[in-house]
């Protein structure tokens, strides 16, 4: 359906790709990966046709539809929600807005000389709309948008009141509604909360089209896709199978690779040294000629590419005592909506809570009671003398100064932290080389999250409380925090859509439910066990 033939591609003194080659075939469902600033979003435009590779050619079969979803979903304002969602569905919006269009000179009396051709074009249009199965056009729309997480009112309100993660689920929902022969996704599981994304997970499961995606959820890519295509250094190489099976694959080619290097290596150390030996030598030029000519016909092997995985190690946090947060008989309402009505939960020192439930059913309300954010209606919330406390939400990215470049960021919150510390801090959460010298107000969304991670960690509390720490972070990043978060000693509650998280870290869940308020001694892979559901109200 869609091929990429030897192009090359050169952002001005970057090299993108180099005759870079690879296929998308009918039904194929293919992770892209790579290192950020790899190439991924390119490689997305030139299939689109928003940029040309400067070699070689990208070819789309003729009548080939593909929709599109990226980050960048531009402005969205002045109709419904639902009207919105529809106006993406592609042959079936543009029938139904000149149905609307002719309805409308159907009832004009100035037209009444055109009246048997509007008749007739009506006709012709609303045949193609039925064909096109149009007038159930509204009841999917509705139906993607409530496995996104709308509420049916907010499918009926202005979409322009909508947050910026919002307008993302709009976005998405458009493209899905679609149906394109090829779906194109850039980051699709960004912004979605647990059940939002199990849904999605279904839903291009049982997509009869091609898929082409990217993520940085691996529990999300594994259960989709059945091929990766990866990115690394220029060059596009294909993998069949899951993103474990092209982790084990990967790793066993950059083994084979590390020996036939190392072996050549050995093989030409032991060649150049019999020439320097014997160059002077006239009895042996002959044979030192010979092997010069060996030498230079030889196809040197290269080492495989390192990738550059930065791990984090945690200071010991100060010791806090055995009751960390005490909620007694909490009460928390807004407006004439009620969250909380006599919640009692206590956390007690090494313990790790995940907060699971629906959308709107108060976790991160339950997170700002406890860091003090925000304060119940009746109740206490009463943390222990000794506790510590570091807390991670989306709007922690406030504290940050526009004008400071990230190094500088890092230096003012750790004024008698020597340099060499504060580098590597820097390159563990994905700032390396020139990427410290950038100012603030640049970062990107997830750049910002990244680095109030960092000063978060490296001076670390004895208690942290993080609402949806790995938005925005790759893979590699994800898993060096998995990795630091599972040795460190302190006392966690969290909020987390990513299912790997999640089943690494925790080992206590609180389930918010309509019924109740339910908690669990196990993590939360001992949840899905006992429940039979990845998140509340959703059996597996």
């Amino acid at each position: 359906m869609i091929r990429l033939e030897s192009i090359g591609k050169q952002n001005g003194k970057q090299i993108v790709f180099i005759e870079a080659s690879a296929a998308l075939q009918k039904g194929e469902k293919v992770g892209l990966v790579g290192p950020n600033g790899a190439g991924k979003t390119t490689l997305f435009r030139m299939i689109t046709g928003e940029e040309a590779p400067d070699e070689g050619q990208v070819s789309v079969d003729r009548g080939v539809t593909i929709g599109y979803f990226s980050q960048d979903v531009g402005e969205m304002a002045g109709r419904s929600v639902v009207a919105e969602v529809m106006d993406g569905a592609g042959p079936v919006s543009e029938l139904m807005r000149e149905m609307a269009e002719l309805e409308a000179a159907m009832g004009d009396p100035d037209r009444a000389d055109e009246m048997d051709e509007i008749i007739n074009r009506y006709g012709e249009v609303q045949g193609r709309f039925e064909e096109l199965d149009g007038y159930s056009l509204d009841g999917r729309a509705r139906e993607v948008l409530d496995g996104l997480g709308f509420s049916q009112t907010t499918m009926d309100g202005d979409v322009g009141a909508l947050s910026g993660g919002w307008k993302m689920r709009v976005a998405l929902a458009r493209i899905l509604l679609m149906r394109p022969d090829v779906l194109l996704l850039d980051e699709p599981s960004n912004h979605l909360d647990l059940e939002s994304l199990i849904w999605l997970e279904a839903f291009l499961k049982n997509y009869s089209g091609a898929l082409l995606m990217t993520s940085h959820d691996r529990e999300f890519m594994n259960r989709i896709i059945n091929k990766i295509i990866e990115i690394d250094a220029g060059t596009l190489t294909s993998y069949t199978g899951d993103y474990e099976f092209y982790q084990q694959q990967r790793a066993i080619a950059d083994k084979n690779q590390q020996a036939q290097f190392e072996r050549q290596q050995a093989m030409l150390a032991k060649e150049l040294d019999f020439i320097a030996r014997f160059k002077a030598r006239a009895s042996h030029a002959a044979q030192v000629q010979s092997r010069v000519k060996k030498l230079d016909k030889i196809d040197r092997v290269e080492p495989p590419k390192r990738r550059q995985v930065v791990e984090f190690e945690f200071r010991a946090p100060p010791r806090s005592g055995e009751d960390v947060v005490v909620m007694k008989n909490v009460h928390k309402s807004y407006g004439e909506r009620t969250i909380y009505q006599g919640l009692d939960f206590q956390v007690r020192r090494r313990e790790r809570w995940c907060i699971m439930g629906i959308n709107g059913a108060g976790k991160s309300t339950l997170l700002k009671l406890v860091a003090g954010e925000s304060k119940p209606d009746d109740g206490s919330v009463a943390r222990g003398p000794s506790v510590k406390m570091g807390y991670f939400a989306q709007h922690a990215m406030d504290v940050l100064d526009g004008d400071r470049t990230v190094f500088e960021q890092l230096q003012d919150s750790f004024p008698q932290a020597g340099q060499a510390p504060l580098r590597a801090l820097a390159g563990c959460f994905g700032f390396s080389g020139d990427e410290i010298e950038k100012k603030c107000r640049v970062l990107s969304g997830g750049e910002k999250a990244r680095l109030v991670m960092a000063i978060m960690l490296f001076d670390p509390p004895n208690f942290l409380v993080l609402d949806e720490p790995t938005n925005h972070l790759d893979i590699a990043t994800k898993e060096m925090l998995i990795s630091a978060l599972s040795q460190y000693e302190g006392t966690m509650l969290f909020v987390s859509h990513d299912r790997h998280f999640l089943a690494a870290l925790s080992n206590r869940v609180l389930e918010l439910t309509p019924q109740g308020v339910h908690a669990y001694g196990g993590g939360y892979t001992e949840y899905v066990q006992s429940t039979g559901q990845e998140a509340p109200g959703l059996r597996s």
